[in-house]
């Protein structure tokens, strides 16, 4: 779904009246359906075709699929701002989400493989299993999420202010903490992917040690689950924007400091680089919680209740920033020299390849503290600030 696409889902979802079961719950409930059967059917052979009907047919189902994820995800993403106007239970919502994620993955990782090949080689009926497997699992997760969440805010409507699509694209690129999060979150996600694929060559050629490109991942994992329990106890004592900023600067810190020494071992390494992972495991925790509060902001400064419309805005510009970084590896690994066909890669190569895995990271991170910082507003006295304003508007029907 393109950017018009998400923005008019989420203006259209913003338009409705919240029924007794809520503004969000129910488009996941009735999106889901759809959505988990797009996602068989993109796996569904049918013998007999040509490669250009195989080729329209994986191009129509994935482009139906990803339409209809969108008008799932976007009411699941707002919902959090409903559920409670707490911030200190945002975070939890926030870790809980990001944790959900991470044991998602860990499932999928796991048995997808088991299912999907046979005999070391990729089965097309393997591949449809895997779908309706998942497909069938992913269902369920969404009928508890309807069954076991409240929307307990109940959200002003819109009176006086007449909703406007160009007036409200403008707000939100005026909307200074939207922008700031938005941009923090942007230049992180090409980090991730940048070290998710120089990694590969780092322990491959670097280290020569493929086996600790497992461990890696595992502990990357590992991290996030230990920053987790800590997540909502350092929030109620100094703020999101606080121990967000404190995690980077130690991650920063952490991968500069890698940078200085190339001789460590692929043990010493691993730690070091755990360590820099737990710093920044906690921006990864308090992404979702930082995006409710600046639906708050945007209802401050515009007297208008946009859940929706906030979320798949920025929704659609991680996706589009997603899409951008998916080449900034591959990109990155050529620029210094990279050879496919060299058994043994020249030195320059190697320091280059270890200066990707370290100090751009480290730089990166660094950036994002600044923009954290600086350029990101709501701390938590200006946070408890803004949700007694809120409240007292709301009170007053303002």
């Amino acid at each position: 779904m393109g950017c018009l696409g998400r923005l008019t889902w989420g203006r259209f979802i913003d338009s409705k009246k919240p029924t007794k079961h809520g503004k969000f719950k129910p488009w996941i409930f009735r999106m889901s359906f759809p959505l988990v059967l797009s996602g068989v059917l993109m796996f569904v052979y049918i013998p007999g075709m040509s490669n250009g009907f195989y080729a329209a047919y994986a191009f129509v189902t994935y482009i139906l699929w990803g339409t209809l994820y969108s008008t799932v995800n976007i009411p699941y993403g707002s919902m959090a701002s409903v559920i409670t106007d707490d911030p200190i239970e945002r975070t939890s919502l926030s870790t809980f989400r990001t944790m959900g994620a991470m044991l998602a993955s860990l499932i999928i990782n796991a048995i997808g493989p088991l299912i999907i090949f046979v005999d070391n080689k990729a089965n097309s009926d393997g591949f449809f299993m895997a779908a309706v497997i998942f497909g069938i699992l992913s269902l369920a997760c969404y009928m508890a999420c309807y069954k076991l969440s409240t929307e307990r805010i109940a959200i002003p409507e819109n009176t006086g202010v007449k909703p406007n699509l160009g007036r409200t694209l403008k707000s939100l690129m005026k909307n200074k903490p939207l922008m700031a999060i938005l941009g923090a979150s942007l230049i992180f996600m090409m980090s991730t992917m940048l070290i998710g694929a120089v990694n590969v060559y780092l322990f491959k050629d670097y280290f020569r040690n493929t086996a600790a490109l497992s461990i890696i991942g595992i502990i990357q994992t590992v991290t996030v689950f230990i920053a987790i329990p800590l997540v909502k106890p350092l929030v109620a004592k100094f703020g999101k924007k606080e121990v967000t900023a404190t995690g980077m600067i130690l991650a920063a810190s952490m991968y500069v400091l890698l940078f200085f020494f190339p001789d460590l071992s692929t043990g010493q390494f691993i730690v070091g680089s755990a360590i820099g992972m737990f710093g920044y495991a906690f921006f990864n925790s308090l992404i979702w919680a930082f995006v409710t509060d600046v639906v708050d902001y945007h209802e401050l400064i515009t007297g208008l209740r946009e859940d929706g419309t906030v979320y798949s805005f920025y929704s659609f510009a991680r996706k589009v920033g997603q899409a951008l970084a998916g080449g900034i590896g591959g990109f990155a690994i050529t620029a210094i020299g990279y050879n496919a066909s060299l058994e043994v890669q020249s030195a320059d190569t190697l320091d280059g390849i270890y200066a990707l895995a370290t100090i751009v990271p480290g730089t990166i991170y660094l950036l994002i503290f600044f923009i954290l910082v600086f350029l990101y507003p709501l701390n938590k006295k200006r946070m408890k600030q803004l949700s007694n304003n809120l409240a007292a508007k709301r009170k007053n029907g303002l």
